[in-house]
């Protein structure tokens, strides 16, 4: 079946009482049992009962259930935010003393998750340049844990060739982690590249417009975690298998523990959003295209970047790994940092606002904003400029849109 069928057509986990067509909001802490036994095996995974809000909901795990059916997952897991499930797969693999080769052109609270955060617990980050596969391949070592990263870098638009990656990884033993966020799973299907888990920012294209906040954690099932240095994962081999160590920690100890799980009302939202994904995302990214080749023919716009482009470098691989329509952002490049903030502060239809792919097409500044904790060498070395403007493409008028980009200039 294709997206829309498969999406519409997924079953609940069991019939609802009335015979709903929208998945109720399970708005409740707590579940009743009808006996001690019943509520034992909920608690030790030997049923699929939900236990605690907490833990489970039947309408955060049916939202699970359609993202596995749609995109052919061993298992996905729904969290509050997209930084939330970056967080989750790195702690899954990860431990002191081990290390993760990322991108250095992540977007700026994934740097410092990993240089910061997962940095004090005794983890160490090795950024490279994710386009040069050689200085990929010469940071790994025994203690590599993962390899991370952006299938299409937020602000930058560098696109890595994510079969190579995956070879690489795959050769060293190593998981290879990617977050998709900014090409929708309706259209790209990472497993299929090599990518073992895929993380992806739900409060984007799937809420359907910035609704709520989610993130998706999701396995293929694919790697075999035999070959991590993590000893956490190495004792759930013996209990879950070589290829559901991952999913087994997430799902019995990080998401007990950390308590990040998605709400009900979000997972809710989001699973309404799936419905309409692939009628926005097209109308979008197809705005997107037409935007970026009308901004070039406009003198007071020094530079466009969308790999959707003809002239863009990385144009020929993203068209072979995303098609022709590689998202619904792109950048502009003027003067100076001083004609940034002028032109975002004209936008009457832009509104301005960070996010991306919300109904409303919106305009931000990320060396100021995204970026503006980094110093201007750690900016220069992420190759995040301050001429740079990003803008997500909603679903107002193309011609409006680009109208309001032309006023705005003058």
């Amino acid at each position: 079946m294709k997206y829309e069928t498969k999406v519409l057509t997924t079953n609940y986990q069991k019939p609802d009482a009335y015979g709903a067509l929208s998945m109720p909001v399970y708005y409740t802490a707590a579940f009743e049992f009808p006996s001690a036994k019943a509520m034992s095996d909920a608690f030790c995974g030997r049923s699929m009962a939900p236990s605690y809000s907490r833990i489970s909901n039947p309408t955060t795990s049916y939202l699970e259930q359609r993202v596995k059916q749609i995109t052919g997952a061993a298992s996905v897991t729904a969290l509050n935010t997209g930084m939330a499930a970056i967080a989750y797969a790195l702690v899954a693999v990860g431990g002191a003393g081990l290390n993760i080769v990322a991108s250095k052109h992540l977007f700026g609270n994934s740097v410092s998750l990993i240089r910061d955060t997962l940095g004090s617990f005794g983890m160490e980050s090795r950024l490279a340049d994710f386009t040069d596969p050689r200085e990929v391949e010469a940071m790994i070592d025994d203690k590599t844990c993962a390899l991370f990263f952006e299938i299409i870098t937020n602000p930058q638009l560098f696109v890595a060739d994510i079969k190579m990656l995956a070879n690489i990884a795959h050769k060293a033993g190593v998981p290879l982690i990617a977050d998709t966020t900014i090409v929708p799973f309706s259209v790209f299907h990472a497993g299929e590249l090599g990518v073992d888990i895929e993380i992806v920012s739900s409060t984007k294209y799937i809420s359907g417009g910035g609704t709520g906040l989610g993130g998706l954690l999701i396995d293929y099932g694919k790697f075999d975690w035999s070959a991590s240095p993590s000893p956490a994962l190495q004792a759930r081999i013996k209990r879950n298998g070589r290829k559901m160590a991952f999913t087994a920690r997430v799902k019995t100890e990080l998401i007990t523990n950390l308590g990040a799980v998605m709400t009900p009302q979000a997972a809710y939202m989001e699973t309404l959003g799936l419905d309409t994904l692939n009628l926005r995302f097209y109308r979008q990214a197809e705005s997107t295209l037409w935007l970026s080749q009308e901004c070039q023919k406009i003198e007071d716009i020094r530079h466009v970047n969308y790999t959707g482009l003809d002239d863009n470098p990385f144009h020929q691989l993203s068209e072979s790994q995303f098609g022709n329509l590689p998202g619904a952002v792109f950048t502009i490049d003027l003067d100076s940092e001083k004609s940034a903030f002028e032109f975002i502060d004209r936008l009457q239809i832009f509104r301005r606002a960070t996010n991306l792919f919300d109904r409303k097409s919106l305009a931000i500044h990320p060396a100021s904003t995204i970026f503006g904790l980094f110093t201007p060498a750690q900016r220069e070395a992420m190759a995040v400029k301050d001429t740079t403007v990003r803008l997500s493409v909603g679903l107002e008028d193309r011609e409006d849109l680009l109208a309001d980009i032309r006023q705005a200039l003058t």
